[in-house]
């Protein structure tokens, strides 16, 4: 058994209590219990917040919202030294063909992949990736996403952090990494609705963290359309609401 086999067990664990606990399964699984207990007035609430709760968070209108919410943050870091490095943060891994164990980047993280390589050619600073083992018998996202850049953008990586199996863990041993080098201010790039958690963990870690979104692509919606339920509105409700609670919690952690 290797070192690393707890941490993969305690974010499964952790994946999977939080998808219990965050929309849309909860609200699901709310409006199921009180379907069960259907002829108590406790049990038809039960079901009717379930269901609203469903149905408005598959509203566009619902998710945008929650998604702008959490996609403002601080332009820069106070009295900020010029970054010297960039990070890229690891997203997620595709399964390529029936092979269970082949693996490849997933689209989150080359959209972040392709925003790292067009600001690495924009400043030609040296190229942090960070990212670790998702999967049992793969290689860390680290090692995946270096070659992307190098295959797919002809960015070179300076440095592989491939230990990390959450964004404060990304924070915490990408500095370890670049304070060894004399570096304390960097250009972060992940996706705009994960840049508040990770600038939180990234100041905490000790560096100065300049944030470098992938381009906004969400504007409100105010018509018709932002009130005709879609299935995707629950994807984007679910990533700006678990944003949303791993804010508060890296928060407390860092003892704002």
């Amino acid at each position: 058994m290797d070192g690393r086999t707890p941490g993969r067990r305690n974010t499964s664990l952790k994946s999977l209590i939080t998808f219990f606990l965050l929309p849309p399964v909860n609200l699901l699984l709310l409006a199921v219990a009180g379907s069960v207990f259907w002829r108590r007035r406790a049990g038809r609430v039960l079901c009717g917040v379930g269901l609203a709760g469903l149905l408005l968070l598959a509203l566009p209108l619902t998710s945008h919202l929650l998604m702008l919410g959490v996609e403002q943050f601080d332009a820069r870091p106070a009295d900020a030294l010029p970054p010297a490095a960039i990070v890229i943060l690891g997203g997620d891994v595709s399964h390529v063909g029936e092979v269970p164990s082949l693996v490849d980047v997933g689209p989150l993280s080359l959209e972040r992949l392709r925003a790292g390589a067009a600001l690495q050619r924009a400043t030609g600073l040296p190229v942090l990736v960070s990212g670790g083992v998702i999967g049992r018998d793969q290689l860390p996202l680290a090692t995946l996403m270096a070659r992307s850049l190098e295959a797919d953008f002809a960015v070179t990586v300076r440095w592989q952090e491939s230990d990390s199996l959450d964004t404060w863990e990304n924070a915490r041993d990408s500095a370890v990494i670049l304070q060894a080098t004399g570096i304390r201010s960097v250009f972060v790039v992940t996706h705009a609705w994960h840049m508040r958690r990770a600038l939180i963990a990234f100041r905490q870690a000790g560096l100065q963290a300049w944030p470098a979104p992938v381009p906004f692509s969400r504007v409100l919606q105010t018509g018709l359309d932002a009130f005709i339920p879609r299935a995707g509105a629950w994807t984007d409700s679910y990533y700006a609401l678990h944003e949303w609670v791993g804010c508060a919690w890296y928060a407390l952690r860092a003892g704002w």
